[in-house]
């Protein structure tokens, strides 16, 4: 059964004096579907009066082109009826591939009307057009869930949405470089002494590791793993001891892992964006000298080279794998 949030929320004084105090990001792309081009162009004025900036599309199918086109976007505002499906199945479809989306039915249809029980378990704002001060509520509901979508268990880049768009640009085919990233990874091993190396790229949710020497782990939850700290550094960062560390001496895959001493240098994209690390870990305290932090750096850049290479390649269609 969908389940749907309540809709009309507004935020308290004091939530929103605290988003004011965040330090400034770039604006949220709202992507707005509707097939009405009146009503279309009045939810996007209302979106844009607010703040934000939208993308409008008439159709289903028109608002998966953009996504593929723009990567993934802050929320979806979406009628139910349209031409080539309903909003539910788009929303559902948007989720699969991107679950921090906030989603907002804004529909001239009633719940009573809608296939509800088709979408399972789809979570998603409602609003009502005809309803008054419609326009105003959806700016508020979408305002209200972007806000509680950014509270997350770990600190965030001010420019988190920008650096997951670059970061789509080098995950489309993590197979092709194993090969040479698991070289990498085991001379990193053997130069640091350390139990093991891993190259991760840092999406939305989780890390997804290309390459790890000395540990079998494909992917981890974000909020358990340091890279999501290192990315936040232009330079390497060291953790000599995570069980003396506040941010990570109660984390129980750390833990688990008898994970103790970290090291990772980001891997920088051309745009500035870090969208992930290139990282050491070993299961006892140790010091990390600037020596090492400088070629641990070099490993990071010959790193970042060879997936700037592959996406040369495969945008350029020198690449066929």
């Amino acid at each position: 059964m969908t389940v749907w949030t309540p809709a009309g929320a507004r935020m308290s004084a004091g939530f929103a004096g605290r988003l004011l105090s965040r330090p400034t990001r770039v604006p949220e792309v709202i992507l707005c579907s509707d097939p009405d081009a009146d009503e279309l162009s009045a939810a996007r004025d209302a979106l844009e009066a607010g703040g934000f900036r939208t993308h409008g599309v008439d159709s289903a199918g028109a608002a998966r082109e953009a996504i593929e086109e723009v990567g993934p976007v802050d929320c979806l505002v979406t009628e139910y009826d349209l031409p080539d499906g309903s909003g539910l199945e788009l929303i559902r479809e948007t989720r699969a591939t991107s679950p921090d989306t906030a989603c907002v039915l804004y529909t001239d249809a009633g719940i009573g009307e809608m296939d509800t029980e088709a979408f399972g378990e789809v979570i998603a704002e409602y609003v009502r057009k005809d309803d008054p001060g419609s326009a105003d509520r959806l700016v508020g509901i979408v305002e209200h869930s972007l806000a509680f979508r950014s509270q997350t268990a770990y600190p965030l880049p001010d420019d988190e949405d920008v650096r997951l768009a670059t970061l789509s640009r080098y995950a489309t085919d993590p197979a092709a470089l194993s090969a040479s990233l698991d070289r990498l990874t085991e001379l990193a091993a053997a130069q640091f002494d350390v139990d093991s190396a891993a190259v991760g790229l840092v999406d939305s949710h989780e890390e997804r590791f290309l390459s790890c020497y000395g540990a079998d782990v494909d992917s981890l939850d974000r909020e358990d793993t340091i890279c999501t700290y290192a990315i936040l550094e232009e330079g390497v960062t060291v953790v000599e001891d995570a069980t003396a560390d506040p941010r990570f001496s109660d984390n129980e895959t750390l833990a688990a892992a008898e994970i103790r001493f970290y090291a990772g240098a980001p891997l920088t994209a051309p745009d500035g964006r870090a969208i992930g690390t290139f990282c050491l870990q070993g299961g006892e305290p140790r010091e990390f000298d600037a020596r090492n932090r400088e070629l641990l750096s070099l490993f990071a850049d010959q790193t970042m080279e060879q997936l700037e290479l592959r996406r040369r390649l495969r945008e350029t269609g020198g690449d066929d794998g």
